[in-house]
């Protein structure tokens, strides 16, 4: 599978990973939810470079122009609630795209292990589509793998693209060991520590609660 790291080049790009760890910007959750957006709409320039095109032409009120124009099916697909805002800056720029939402979350047990569990799935067809699919944060890479076994009902796709803002290291290895070759992972930077209880350090914390408030 094909790896992308964008944190590795120098662009505008590291300003956005910057704002989103600093605890002092963080206390601002519209900022938080409007760099995630931003991320997510560069992440979708670079994707786009990787689709197939056709040509065709244009008329404007002086003439015409020969354009070159996506002709892939795309469907967006998120780990809610994180992934949202992050989702949306994909569709910001595939907006003609088709849509799924995942539910996931950690169930924790007495020895602070946990399986990663998901109770909702809302998604269209993928059979022979290109899925994007999004989630900020790349701990272990189970709530990643997990998504694509529930995808598997929807059909096979003929590309993957997964999307993250921060991941682990121990999280890449699993995610690239695990997932199909036509599979291309697009992340913004790669921190090497995964704690005991499976955060990513430094990282930037919970990236749902920054977004949309603490949960009970």
């Amino acid at each position: 599978m094909n790896y992308t790291n964008l944190g590795n080049q120098n662009s505008i790009f590291n300003t956005f990973i910057a704002e989103i760890r600093d605890v002092s910007i963080q206390k601002d959750a519209m900022r938080f939810r409007r760099n995630l957006e931003r991320m997510g709409e560069v992440i979708a320039y670079e994707i786009s470079k990787t689709l197939n095109y056709k040509t065709s032409d244009v008329t404007t009120p002086l003439g015409t122009a020969t354009l070159s124009s996506p002709t892939d099916d795309i469907v967006l697909i998120t780990i809610m609630r994180a992934g949202l805002p992050f989702h949306q800056g994909f569709l910001n720029y595939f907006d003609k795209a088709e849509n799924g939402f995942i539910g996931a979350f950690r169930k924790t047990k007495k020895d602070h292990s946990f399986s990663i569990e998901s109770d909702y799935l809302a998604c269209p067809s993928i059979e022979g589509k290109t899925v994007i699919l999004s989630d900020p944060m790349l701990a272990s890479g189970e709530s990643i793998l997990t998504a694509l076994e529930d995808l598997k009902s929807r059909g096979v796709p003929t590309k993957i693209h997964i999307a993250a803002v921060i991941g682990s290291q121990t999280g890449v290895d699993n995610v690239v060991k695990n997932l199909p070759k036509n599979t291309s992972l697009w992340i913004g930077a790669v921190d090497n520590t995964l704690n005991s209880h499976a955060y990513i350090v430094p990282g930037l914390g919970d990236a749902g609660d920054l977004a949309f408030g603490e949960k009970l």
